[in-house]
């Protein structure tokens, strides 16, 4: 129970200090600290990140940040193909799994270390992005290259969410980052919001299809989760986006180690 408690306060804090990180260190977390499987751990997981996020949210939305229209149409992309995602992982080993998710996590791990270039640092209505706010309105210019853009981050997010069990804003952070010119707070909350639906659409199908269960031991780890999203939201001002970014790295990297070494070397290492 400690360690579900101490876990879920960690996942929260990092996922509203980067408006991404709740699945992708969720689910070895569970695995690692609280002996699930990464089947048990998946719906646990998507609980968690998809409570918390919608904490963040509304947040958000309350303080006039969270881009609803571009969040709800990659939420639509992204619940058509999150059962696509969930057929696939029942088709692969449970070590392809593995692989393919600690090779996700070293991507993410070495994007959120490097330091932003001035051209991603400046979110202004004069970057040349395909997803452009009007300097008129405020509001995203809906022209095709917009809509393409935003459809494929979703149809990703979706995949990546029915296959990995994660909530996939450590893909839309910095696919909003690149091909957009939101301020970095907009981007956090948008992102908060497309995972909060997505996932909760997620975990949603797989209770109903009687596929997973969330133990006791989870419910401790979504509460605690939620918990921690509340107190970083409260502080989220304070800490500088670089040291942000870099801590949630350096964790990534250790969870990716640790599954690694628990998938294929389970004698080198005692954490169940």
């Amino acid at each position: 129970m400690t360690s579900s408690i101490f876990l879920g306060l960690l996942i929260g804090i990092v996922m509203g200090l980067t408006g991404a990180g709740g699945g992708i260190l969720s689910i070895p977390a569970l695995v690692l600290g609280t002996g699930m499987g990464m089947v048990a751990a998946k719906p646990v997981a998507l609980a968690a990140v998809g409570l918390g996020s919608a904490i963040g949210a509304a947040d958000g939305l309350r303080l006039g940040h969270v881009r609803y229209k571009a969040a709800l149409y990659m939420v639509l992309l992204g619940v058509l193909f999150s059962p696509i995602g969930q057929w696939a992982a029942h088709q692969v080993p449970a070590a392809f799994l593995a692989i393919l998710f600690s090779a996700i996590m070293l991507l993410v791990a070495w994007r959120s270390w490097k330091k932003p270039s001035r051209a991603q640092a400046a979110h202004s209505y004069e970057r040349d992005v395909p997803c452009k706010l009007n300097p008129d309105t405020g509001k995203f210019s809906w022209t095709p290259a917009h809509f393409t853009t935003l459809g494929l981050i979703g149809a990703t997010t979706g995949l990546m969410t029915g296959m990995l069990g994660v909530g996939g804003g450590f893909f839309i952070v910095p696919m909003l980052q690149r091909y957009s010119n939101l301020t970095q707070q907009s981007i956090v909350v948008t992102s908060l919001a497309v995972i909060a639906l997505v996932s909760g659409s997620t975990v949603l199908q797989m209770l109903l299809a009687g596929h997973s269960d969330i133990v006791p031991s989870g419910w401790i780890f979504v509460i605690a989760t939620c918990v921690g999203m509340v107190f970083s939201r409260m502080v989220v001002a304070r800490v500088p986006t670089l040291w942000s970014k870099r801590g949630f790295a350096v964790l990534v990297l250790l969870a990716t180690v640790l599954l690694l070494l628990k998938t294929f070397a389970p004698g080198l290492i005692a954490l169940s």
